[in-house]
């Protein structure tokens, strides 16, 4: 750990923080921020088409197999630590234009449940009111070989937080991220692509305290291939389907700060990890309803939990589109 003393700050702090800070002592300290890893995949630097309205149920669930140290090594092994997220969503894509993108924005009103604030391996609550997502700007542009996107969402502190608690549902701090990705095609058809999107996350202070997370970088994408299903005269397509692998990667950039009573500032080493995984989405044109599922197996952490990303969604498009 990295310790910096600060001879003018002599603030006693109350019990339940210094009980947080020597829990995350003893478990490689790190905090967590309010990206979720694996909410995006295939095509993930590609907007919905214009003039459309959707409206989705999403399922995370995360299972931490290990618990991983500074060295990469595992400092407890099945550490019974299971996250669920889910919840409600809408995404609006319009047809006004702005710098030659369509603006689109979404909102994600959601519920947590064993919420993960750190490596606190006493994270116990029932399924909860979390912290919020809005995305206010969504900006995409459509070529004939790339799709590129841009955005800026923030995540507001909704969920129940209470410093030292472990049965948070929310992470107790405004959350602001940026996003900026592409989607590139092989092919004329676009049915074969690759895809990234980097998003970087910036952390305000956490509720009644002075500990901040750090800023966080996360890159989420993939491979995949496109394939049409036609009617029964082969005129039209009636189904699309989308699979491929996906990975997803993810860097504390800057260090976290725990304020300590005369010791100072602690900073604990930046963690990291990647992913590597699977998707595949089935979009029925005639109901305009998807299906979508995600895994993904995470290799490589360092000062955080190590485990399987499972994510479900499902949506119905409503397109404002005259015939």
């Amino acid at each position: 750990m990295k310790t910096k003393f600060n001879k003018h700050r002599q603030t006693i702090f109350p019990t339940y923080t210094i009980l947080l800070i020597m829990v995350c002592f003893y478990s490689h300290a790190q905090l967590k921020g309010g990206h979720i890893l694996g909410a995006m995949g295939l095509q993930s630097g590609t907007q919905t088409p214009e003039n459309t309205l959707s409206v989705y149920v999403p399922g995370y669930f995360y299972t931490a197999s290990s618990l991983r140290n500074a060295d990469g090594d595992k400092s407890i092994a099945n550490p019974d630590i299971d996250m669920t997220i889910t919840g409600a969503g809408a995404s609006y894509v319009s047809k006004f234009k702005i710098l030659g993108a369509n603006y689109g924005a979404s909102i994600l009103v959601a519920f947590a449940a064993n919420t993960i604030q750190g490596n606190n391996l006493n994270a116990k609550n029932s399924l909860a009111f979390t912290d919020m997502y809005v995305q206010p700007v969504q900006l995409g542009w459509h070529n004939k070989r790339a799709d590129f996107i841009f955005s800026y969402q923030l995540y507001l502190p909704t969920g129940k937080f209470t410093a030292g608690a472990s049965d948070n549902s929310g992470l107790g701090m405004f959350m602001n991220e940026f996003a900026a990705g592409t989607t590139l095609y092989f092919n004329d058809k676009k049915t074969f692509h690759f895809s990234a999107l980097a998003s970087y996350e910036i952390n305000g202070e956490k509720k009644d305290t002075n500990i901040k997370t750090g800023d966080i970088l996360s890159i989420e994408g993939g491979l995949g291939k496109t394939f049409y299903f036609l009617n029964g005269e082969k005129t039209v397509p009636k189904s699309i389907l989308n699979a491929g692998l996906i990975y997803y990667l993810q860097y504390k950039m800057t260090n976290d700060k725990i304020p300590l009573p005369v010791i100072g500032v602690v900073e604990g080493d930046k963690d990291h990890v990647g992913g590597l995984g699977a998707e595949v989405n089935y979009f029925h044109i005639g109901c305009s309803t998807s299906a979508g599922f995600r895994w993904i197996a995470e290799v490589n952490a360092v000062n955080r939990f190590q485990g399987n990303t499972f994510f479900l969604t499902l949506a119905h498009v409503f397109s404002f589109k005259k015939e």
